[in-house]
């Protein structure tokens, strides 16, 4: 009895839970397809703010620089972090901690002290292309949390495969490419969808940074002091089913390595028993 008692308080903490996080979501979701401009009222089903959105020149351009700026900077960080997660996995254990608590400083940062730094790093060097401004300060703010997705899978991972690998002939860098670097992929692509997802995402960084360059949520930002348009709508929907499909995408993948893995062990066990 007491076993389905707390059974069922935790499904229902569990369905609160979900229905808290995206009740939002799908209010947003369903309201895009509203025929009306306002959303106090439903006036019907209709894929008019759809055809709208494709049609606006303007949301077309920032959607451009956010995707853009959102893809080079995860492709960068994701590289810049993987090896600065790998140098610093070799350091000795003092330094590695002192090393990795600093690099993580920003990532516990308050994102308005980030972007005022960053705007005047940007106003020091003289350096005044929006769009280069931006980027960089996108790759900056995403590579500590690369390394962070990318250090446990260090830590898990044997010092014994890349030895091995340097027994059998192998230069470090071929040892790092053919072996290190596989069998720390999964962190690697966790890391690289963080990285592009918080691109995606971030407004006060790339508010302070950039300067006559607009991605998706400065523009936002300056259509809601005029009141947000149900184009919005239909490009948050699009947005949000686009990572929740590479999301599922991934996580199927790596479902499907991991049983392959487990039949690949059994196959052996069973060989060698």
């Amino acid at each position: 009895m007491v076993k389905r008692v707390r059974n069922f308080f935790k499904g229902t903490y569990l369905g609160l839970m979900l229905l808290f996080l995206y009740a939002p979501i799908a209010v947003l979701i369903v309201y895009s397809f509203n025929a009306s401009k306002t959303m106090g009222n439903w006036t019907g089903f209709s894929l008019i703010w759809y055809r709208a959105l494709f049609g606006d020149a303007m949301i077309m351009r920032a959607l451009g620089v956010t995707l853009s700026v959102a893809a080079l900077s995860a492709v960068i960080a994701t590289i810049m972090g993987t090896f600065a997660a790998i140098g610093m996995h070799s350091m000795k254990k003092g330094t590695r901690l002192v090393i990795e608590n600093i690099s993580q400083l920003p990532v516990v940062n308050p994102d308005l002290v980030t972007g005022i730094s960053l705007m005047m790093i940007f106003a020091f060097i003289g350096l005044k292309d929006g769009y280069t401004r931006l980027l960089l300060a996108h790759i900056t703010f995403n590579i500590p949390y690369v390394i962070f997705s990318v250090a446990p899978k260090l830590r898990q991972s044997s010092n014994e495969l890349y030895e091995a690998a340097l027994d059998l002939g192998c230069t470090p860098l071929e040892a790092l490419i053919k072996v290190v670097i596989p069998d720390i992929m999964p962190g690697i692509v966790s890391g690289f969808i963080l990285a592009f997802t918080l691109s995606l995402d971030d407004f006060v960084v790339s508010y302070f940074s950039t300067q006559g360059v607009e991605n998706l949520s400065i523009y936002i930002y300056s259509m809601a002091r005029r009141g947000i348009n149900p184009k919005i709508n239909a490009l948050s929907t699009l947005m949000f089913v686009a990572v929740v499909t590479l999301l599922l995408i991934v996580n199927i993948k790596s479902i499907r390595e991991e049983r392959a893995a487990d039949t690949q062990r059994r196959k052996v066990a069973k060989k060698t028993a």
